[in-house]
């Protein structure tokens, strides 16, 4: 496997459709987490599925399947439907001898030898993009999705007794189409899947990149029965509609196996369930794969190499404050250093590490469990979030020790972390001797590599965006900083140090993606938005005017006009009121 996947790479950074650097990293993931590296390098937005088609046609010496595959009807009747979808193959011609078939893995030595044997035929298989094989097997033998509704129970589906709801939930029709929803979030990334119910429809939504889109509607009667499916995966009472439930189950698909976190929710139009998908391998292997600029990046390992002092991920929930701590937990000695994870829930699994599940209800709160794991010599701790007073206190009590505590805290921006602890009761003192950084995040949407953002959308794509990435504001907290810190300046202050500190915003780390070509104009707006309370842009250029000045760094516009003394002048005013100068705009 390992030999294949470096001829592979080899081939698409010969041809230009890869990176040495984005090959290194693909194939350490591939290595990882048991996948192909062309699905790695798809996932990742790195390489296209018709490149890596052409290249796996090169390395296997195998014809290629141009889109759009055109089968003859003679083929199709010797493969069953289900057997085309779930293998992503799809029978091109037939002879009385030989079968052409297009796949989307030709070294799935398995499928060939049960479609040779069921068909009598040798097969002669051929390399094609997986979206082409998927679009022309629904094209041809009809959509999954229409397939498996005309099996459906009827209008009362999940309806009845405890014993009727859970017959239904166990029917076949069922839960195929429960597991065609997850199969196809899993195909499409999506973060998370809703099953809702509004004005009598019955809509299924997926979140891919941070944007939910609608991926199919579902006949109303069956909402009771997929609500039903969903619960007993999950381990939950099928019989209670009436309050929330939360739950957990486990998805294999290929070779990963996903961690699935379920919640439902009595509303109007009946229970709505939302299923988190969580990949245990996805954690970042280290800082760099995360987007931080260079001067960033050695100021969060400087950070790191004290091995003491607290560092916190800061931003609204889904920022990717999880994937910063793993990464920064990705770049210390796991071999050297006792490191400890408190979370709630545990999301990724780090190698070399120990990880306690947080259990409210058992009495093993944040708190609690973050006492008991500074007595088990710990030289590193990392607290899933900082969410009462009482946790914030003893993660800076252990900072102020020896310790490095990495945590997760809610604020808009990085000075916005210090006057969070301050107002949640932290005495200034210990949270100006225990701070050591602030990371603040957002993710934005990367420009789809297939199509450039160019057109709407492509094969890859649903708007031309396809991945994300994240944007940043690192604060290193020094001593002036933490004099500051000490006598309680205002975040206005904070800020205004910071930024003189050397840490640049979050809006401008953003167009700094966009001038690379990473992002997309719509995206630095959305970023800018959420961190207007930050900084105020320029309304001419957009750039950041810094706190207190005069005007715009980028294009030179006046913020506010002055008069030669020194006064801001307001508009109307003729004269200045402090040396009665005449105004000239």
């Amino acid at each position: 496997m390992a030999a294949r996947s470096k001829i592979l790479g080899q081939l698409l950074v010969e041809g230009g459709e890869l990176t040495d650097d984005a090959l290194a990293a693909a194939i350490e993931e591939q290595r990882a987490t048991g996948r192909r590296l062309g699905e790695v390098l798809v996932r990742r937005g790195l390489a296209d599925e018709a490149a890596i088609a052409r290249a796996l046609s090169v390395q296997l010496n195998l014809p290629i399947a141009e889109p759009p595959l055109q089968p003859e009807s003679a083929a199709l009747a010797l493969v069953r439907p289900e057997l085309a979808r779930e293998r992503r193959v799809l029978p091109l011609t037939a002879t009385a001898r030989h079968l052409r078939l297009a796949m989307v893995d030709p070294l799935d030595l398995a499928t060939i030898d049960d479609i040779q044997f069921q068909t009598g035929r040798r097969v002669e298989p051929l390399v094609a993009p997986a979206t082409a094989v998927a679009e022309a097997v629904a094209l041809a033998y009809g959509g999954e999705l229409s397939a498996i509704v005309r099996r459906l129970p009827g209008d009362r589906s999940g309806d009845g007794t405890a014993t009727e709801i859970e017959r239904a939930a166990s029917a076949a029709p069922i839960v195929r189409l429960v597991d065609l929803i997850l199969r196809r979030a899993v195909e499409e990334r999506a973060s998370d899947i809703h099953i809702e119910r509004h004005d009598g429809e019955l809509h299924v939504r997926y979140r891919v990149d941070g944007v939910l889109h609608r991926a199919m509607d579902l006949p109303p009667a069956s909402h009771p029965a997929v609500i039903s499916r969903i619960k007993v995966m999950a381990g939950m009472d099928i019989a209670v509609k009436r309050r929330p439930q939360d739950g957990r189950s486990q998805l294999s698909h290929g070779a990963t196996k996903l961690t699935l976190r379920v919640s439902t929710l009595p509303t109007a139009g009946g229970e709505k369930a939302v299923i988190r998908l969580l990949d245990p391998a996805d954690s970042p292997r280290n800082l760099d794969v995360l987007g931080l600029a260079l001067d960033d990046l050695v100021r969060i390992r400087s950070l790191l190499a004290t091995e003491q002092g607290v560092i916190l991920a800061a931003g609204p929930t889904g920022s990717g404050k999880t994937s910063t701590l793993f990464g920064a937990l990705g770049e210390l000695d796991r071999t050297r250093l006792n490191i400890v994870t408190l979370e709630d829930p545990i999301e990724y699994r780090l190698p070399g590490i120990s990880q306690v599940q947080v259990h409210p209800r058992a009495g093993l709160t944040f708190a609690t469990a973050l006492r008991a794991i500074l007595r088990q010599d710990p030289d590193v701790v990392m607290v899933g979030e900082i969410r009462d007073t009482e946790t914030a206190e003893i993660a800076m009590s252990a900072a102020t020790t020896g310790h490095l505590v990495l945590s997760t805290i809610h604020t808009n921006d990085a000075p916005g972390a210090i006057a969070r602890l301050l107002h949640m009761g932290v005495p200034a003192y210990l949270v100006a001797a225990g701070l050591s950084g602030v990371i603040a995040q957002r993710l934005v949407r990367k420009i789809c590599v297939a199509c450039r953002g160019v057109r709407a959308a492509c094969d890859r794509c649903h708007d031309g965006h396809h991945g994300r990435t994240g944007v940043f504001e690192v604060l290193a907290v020094n001593d002036a900083v933490r004099a500051e810190i000490a006598r309680g300046a205002p975040l206005a202050t904070l800020r205004s140090l910071a930024a003189e500190s050397g840490m640049r915003s979050m809006a401008r780390d953003a167009r700094r993606k966009a001038h690379e070509g990473i992002t997309s104009p719509d995206e630095i707006a959305r970023v800018t938005r959420l961190a207007a309370d930050a900084v105020l842009p320029c309304p001419d250029c957009g750039d950041e005017i810094p706190p207190g000045a005069l005007g715009c760094p980028g294009c030179g516009k006046l913020r506010r006009q002055h008069c030669a003394c020194g006064r801001e002048l307001e508009d109307g005013w003729r004269y200045c009121p402090n040396c009665l100068r005449p105004v000239r705009r």
